[in-house]
């Protein structure tokens, strides 16, 4: 499937999902306000950690592997079994490990051991959670985008209707709890239209575990683990520092600001995940691989600008139609944020030939370096631009991670 087709599937689904995510985006502005946003983002940047030492970080690795032994079942088993095996075994392990200590997570990520019982839904049900990530890799490396696209869909409805209800019923509690258990209820959905494939079989995703495709897993199990400690660490770090400068409201505008960028930048972050993972771990020509970049240059990163300075132009009326009067001061983060996105999108457009091709220890450092130097940029700036200092900075980070990762490619001959 092309790029363009690929997009334009993908396209229906980040459709339903940004505008369910929207929809829930104001029922939480309504009833947690900013301090609850604030909130919410530690406990989800909490649920990307646990979830991905709970899962062993090997889904890019299905993914890539399945794409790349597209043509022999025999391998994609081995690469199945393995995982799965893994996830199995991790998701339990560290589910256990939640329930115990959900009082320490509680005070450690919302500061109020009160939510503990957040902590127990999440890892009472956090190996569903793990499984319908796994399988989702699966489909992503055989190429079943449609069926990418409908479970995606129905997991968006169903996201919205029963985020609506738990927060309309329990305001933060219910946002917590939902977040904490909707993608382990989606699983259920995933496995149905998963069985009725004649690949899948559950002997398929679970048994012996093949020693050299563990080492294989292996590598993307380093740098997703890397991923799962920095990125959402340095959230957490900037949004501390955020309520230590200038309190959690502060903090708040810029967690409800990044989401809102998670909302739109979908159309394209999910077209690179769904696309040019599986596309670039089977192409194996220089030049074939040079063409697929600047292919994407010509069509995504034009989309990502359009997007951005449309969002930037609209600011006023999306603060007043998708948050409230209370976040009104967040208007002034738009322009900083969107320049940030833009590139972002660029770099990521280049950097996924790292996922593509294992190239284990430049995405490593680079993601330690630039995780953290996100926290780092905020820290410099916060003197001079206030409040819009974590934006300011996330423009800044990433316009040097793309100088240098293409610097990078370009010494090593990788493209």
């Amino acid at each position: 499937m092309t790029l363009i087709k690929t997009s334009l599937l993908n396209a229906i689904a980040v459709a339903i999902k940004m505008l369910t995510m929207l929809g829930i985006n104001k029922i939480l502005a309504v009833y947690v306000g900013p301090s609850g946003y604030a909130a919410l983002g530690q406990f989800q940047n909490a649920v990307q950690m646990i979830t991905t030492f709970g899962s062993g970080a090997i889904n890019t690795g299905v993914t890539k592997y399945t794409a790349e032994y597209f043509h022999d079942e025999a391998l994609q088993h081995k690469v199945w079994r393995t995982a799965g095996t893994i996830a199995l075994v991790g998701s339990i392990f560290t589910g256990v490990f939640v329930v115990f200590l959900n009082k320490y997570l509680a005070l450690l990520f919302l500061k109020d051991e009160n939510y503990g019982s957040v902590f127990i839904w999440f890892g009472v049900t956090l190996v569903f959670f793990v499984l319908n990530a796994l399988l989702m890799a699966i489909l992503n490396g055989k190429k079943e985008v449609f069926h990418y696209v409908i479970i995606n869909i129905i997991g968006s409805l169903f996201s919205l209707a029963i985020s609506a209800l738990m927060i309309v019923s329990f305001g933060l509690y219910g946002a917590l709890l939902t977040l904490a258990i909707n993608q382990s209820l989606t699983f259920f959905v995933t496995l149905s239209l998963c069985y009725r494939k004649k690949w899948f079989n559950f002997r398929y995703i679970i048994g012996r575990v093949d020693k050299f495709t563990a080492i294989n897993l292996g590598k993307y199990t380093a740098m997703a683990l890397v991923s799962a400690i920095t990125v959402p660490l340095s959230h957490i770090m900037v949004r501390n520092h955020l309520a230590a400068e200038f309190g959690w409201t502060v903090a708040g505008y810029w967690d409800a600001m990044w989401r809102l960028s998670t909302a739109y930048l979908m159309f394209v972050t999910t077209t690179l995940g769904v696309y040019y993972l599986p596309r670039l771990s089977e192409l194996k020509d220089s030049k074939a691989i040079k063409n697929e970049i600047l292919q994407g240059y010509k069509i995504i990163l034009p989309l990502a600008i359009i997007g951005g300075a449309s969002i930037y132009i609209l600011r006023d009326f999306i603060v007043s139609a998708l948050f409230s009067k209370d976040f009104y001061p967040m208007r002034d983060l738009f322009a900083w944020q969107m320049l940030g996105d833009t590139l972002k999108i660029g770099s990521w457009i280049l950097a996924y030939l790292m996922l593509g091709k294992a190239l284990v220890s430049i995405f490593i450092t680079t993601e330690i370096i630039f995780g953290f130097g996100f926290f780092a940029w905020t820290w410099i700036f916060t003197s001079y631009f206030g409040m819009k200092s974590a934006v300011v900075a996330h423009a800044m980070n990433y316009f040097i991670y793309w100088i240098v990762i293409y610097l990078i490619f370009l010494k090593n001959k990788i493209i």
